[in-house]
């Protein structure tokens, strides 16, 4: 009964592109990889971000974005995000024999975050985090969040984020991402108890 109900993508791999006057984004994400990735978003530092949290979740990711960054990174980050949460969306289809939810607290030296996630189909989004400068390695430190607030709502996500201290930014920003990619590999995980949806509704939308 659960290998019928089950129409998650064998591969649980998925693309998407998303075109503006903004931003121009390519992004391919495979659920089942190995940590690799391939990344230029034109923010250094973002890229750095994105390879913590596709190596330490085990996702195979590609991103490619032109943006506006004469401006500055806000376009760039908020639309990777949005495209992001759409392929995590895609890739994990009806999400049958997912666990769902997932957890981490992870030590990043002297800072501790803590990432929670529900692969509800319902967007909610909390972040408690703070930052002593207002950029780290050239990306707006106010862009974690929006990044991913972005996320979150486009991939109908409950995520929660949390720092619980830290004092050095590049640590913290980096906890956060690294516990992020953890915390969504714990939920994509397959398993075979589960018949069809892990939900008393019988769907996660």
């Amino acid at each position: 009964m659960g290998s019928k109900e089950r129409s998650v993508p064998v591969d649980r791999i998925a693309s998407a592109e998303r075109n503006t006057k903004e931003t121009q984004i390519a992004v391919t994400l495979n659920l089942d990889g190995t940590g690799k990735s391939s990344l230029d978003t034109g923010v250094g530092f973002f890229d750095h971000m994105l390879d913590g949290f596709a190596r330490h979740g085990l996702f195979d990711l590609d991103v490619r974005c032109q943006g506006d960054l004469a401006v500055d990174c806000h376009h760039s980050i908020e639309d990777t995000g949005i495209v992001l949460g759409g392929v995590i969306k895609k890739a994990l289809g009806d999400k049958a024999g997912i666990r769902r939810y997932g957890h981490v607290i992870l030590p990043m030296d002297e800072a501790l975050a803590l990432c929670a996630l529900d692969l509800s189909g319902r967007p909610y989004f909390v972040y408690d985090a703070q930052f002593s400068g207002e950029t780290c390695g050239g990306m707006d430190t106010q862009m974690a969040k929006e990044f991913f607030y972005a996320v979150s709502y486009a991939a109908g996500m409950n995520l929660h984020i949390k720092v619980f201290y830290g004092e050095n930014d590049h640590h913290i920003m980096e906890a956060m991402f690294k516990a992020f990619g953890k915390a969504l590999d714990m939920a994509v995980s397959l398993d075979t108890r589960i018949a069809g949806v892990l939900s008393t509704k019988g769907t996660l939308l």
